[in-house]
């Protein structure tokens, strides 16, 4: 592919071939993907796989090794500054000035961001109703709690007004509540148009986004929307048990022929297996005693984690691979 057939008119971010290297350590393979205008775009991946060195590439604040591509309409090679000035960016860091308050670190998002004078104080005041934060708009940010903190750097991200989003592990560290409430501002984004791309490692917030890429050790697995994923990837049934001592569990249901897989999930299990029905009956055979004090056993829609670790047995990864999400 070249430069002139990529179509920024439909795609706010298309890449063939995007590599980046370290020495000999190849942080990103050959990458080939495409964003749609308007959408949320997941880049899904454990810690290490390449999923920062990305969006860096992207953002304009890495050189690619090898590759081609647009984003915002510029090209990747040689216009990262006029990608800086089309997009906004949020690091799992925040990009917060903690010795400054709320207003303060606007005010210098605004001079960033090159807002004009006349808007600022309008963006300004976006932002703190945005974020929630009308009554400590003079606090120190570095009082803020973690949810606080991930709301004022996503609303200091967007005070331009970007049409393309990039976040980067936006909600790492942050508790499940407020990881909730921040989606709802991401989708809240997604309705006025801006296209949102978002790197995570938290396997249950890839059944938020209209397309998923998962990617691993540099290398781009699969990509799709999400219940295209589970329909293509996953031709295996999924079961889940509950039961009072599930390591044990683990232990004698695994040893089961017809079981293709087992991991922790939580407090319970989950199995994967081809023939659902005579693996339940098996498992109800051996752990059905007071030891095991078995609670559950159904069949369930998979996971996008039950997805992923699929597309690592088909790869040929062993089943390890699953502790990085747990």
């Amino acid at each position: 592919m070249t430069d002139t057939e990529f179509d920024p008119s439909r795609y706010a971010v298309e890449v063939e071939g995007l590599e980046k290297k370290f020495g000999d350590f190849i942080a990103v393979d050959k990458i080939t993907f495409k964003v749609e205008k308007g959408k949320i775009y997941g880049f899904l991946g454990p810690n290490g796989a390449g999923k920062s060195t990305t969006i860096r590439m992207l953002c304009g604040l890495l050189s690619p090794t090898a590759g081609t591509g647009q984003v915002a309409g510029y090209n990747i090679n040689g216009e990262s500054e006029q990608i800086k000035e089309h997009i906004g960016y949020m690091s799992q860091k925040f990009s917060l000035y903690e010795d400054l308050t709320v207003e303060e670190n606007i005010d210098f998002y605004s001079g960033i961001y090159r807002v004009p004078k006349e808007l600022k104080s309008e963006r300004k005041e976006w932002v703190i109703k945005m974020s929630g934060l009308t009554n400590r708009r003079n606090a120190l940010t570095g009082s803020l709690s973690g949810g606080w903190k991930q709301r004022l750097a996503l609303g200091c991200a967007i005070l331009h007004k970007p049409p393309l989003l990039f976040l980067d592990e936006p909600t790492s560290g942050v508790d499940p509540i407020n990881r909730r409430r921040f989606w709802n501002l991401i989708y809240d984004l997604a309705d006025e148009g801006i296209t949102i791309f978002v790197t995570t490692h938290y396997m249950d917030e890839a059944e938020y986004v209209d397309n998923i890429a998962f990617i691993f050790r540099g290398k781009l697995v699969a990509s799709g929307p999400p219940e295209e994923m589970k329909r293509v990837h996953m031709k295996d049934s999924v079961l889940e048990l509950y039961c009072k001592h599930p390591q044990g569990a683990l232990v004698a249901v695994r040893s089961l022929p017809s079981v293709k897989e087992v991991a922790l999930f939580g407090r319970g299990l989950h199995i994967v297996t081809k023939d659902p029905e005579v693996t339940k009956q098996k498992i109800f055979t051996i752990l059905n005693n007071e030891h095991f004090g078995l609670e559950s056993l159904e069949i369930i829609p998979p996971t996008m984690e039950d997805v992923f670790v699929s597309l690592m047995e088909s790869e040929g990864e062993s089943n390890r691979n699953r502790r990085v999400f747990l």
